[in-house]
């Protein structure tokens, strides 16, 4: 796998469809030193040139002449070639329902428009610890490779967003669950040192599946870090007072894991 430790070497594929919105993020990224841009107008002369020059990022536009910046994305999470491409979506689009298909596909950012170069920044560097790997934890006192997590997210797409990022920190033992009664079942049979789950899920939902492993599970004390798009304060509320250790907005910001990795190994009696 590549390690990138700057911007500047990315090389990135921005599809576009407005001539002027192409020169304006260019521009936004070129004030991070980043030149290897090419730019695309439609989606599906993107997917062609990625199965010939793989990138490191794909940036685009949620509304093409041919497709969908959805429809694209998911296309990407379904070639094993391109699976693992880092991806960034910027729309003006707002809606709910036309933005969580992208979140659950596992994204770096899902920018506005016109968005700030501390919010591209944030995306950017968010991008970097996707892609590459993060031996600062390696220090700590707990073997990292002997650490279990449970993934638990209804979209494979996401689940293989945090699998990545977590493998990216040193972690390499996973067992996966597609929703919150499938996680029970995990939990009654294997030992876990984290659980990261999403909020919003059929069977049972991430407050249940917290609320379950505070209350009835024989690992009530395991650390647990919410991943969801959930936007509902009251929701949010009730998901902390269940017991949550964390919540992060998805995408998330690798950063956010790391953060409470590292609380976890420097007291593990906390959670």
């Amino acid at each position: 796998m590549a390690s990138f430790h700057s911007v500047v070497s990315l090389s990135v594929f921005l599809i576009e469809p407005s001539p002027v919105q192409a020169r304006v993020i260019c521009a936004a990224l070129k004030n991070f030193d980043i030149s290897n841009v090419r730019v695309f107008d439609r989606g599906n002369d993107a997917l062609v040139e990625m199965c010939e020059n793989r990138p490191d990022l794909v940036i685009s536009a949620l509304y093409l002449p041919d497709m969908t910046g959805t429809e694209l994305v998911i296309s990407m999470r379904s070639d094993p070639d391109l699976e693992s491409v880092a991806f960034i979506l910027i729309s003006s689009e707002t809606r709910p329902q036309a933005l969580d298909p992208v979140r659950q596909s596992g994204v770096c950012g899902i920018l506005p428009k016109p968005f700030s170069q501390a919010q591209l920044s944030t995306a950017l560097s968010t991008t970097l610890d996707y892609l590459h790997t993060d031996e600062s934890l390696a220090n700590e006192s707990v073997d990292l490779e002997s650490l279990k997590v449970l993934l638990v997210d209804d979209s494979s797409s996401a689940r293989k967003f945090s699998r990545r990022v977590l493998e990216n920190l040193g972690i390499t033992n996973f067992v996966e669950a597609e929703n919150g009664v499938d996680a029970i079942a995990k939990l009654a049979e294997t030992m876990f040192d984290l659980v990261v789950t999403d909020y919003n899920m059929p069977e049972m939902d991430g407050r249940a599946l917290v609320e379950y492993i505070r209350t009835q599970s024989w690992q009530n004390s395991v650390p647990i870090l919410m991943v969801t798009s959930e936007r509902d304060e009251g929701r949010l509320a009730g998901v902390e007072d269940a017991g949550v250790s964390g919540i992060c907005d998805k995408p998330f910001e690798p950063s956010v894991i790391k953060r409470l990795l590292e609380k976890i190994l420097s007291d593990p009696e906390r959670y």
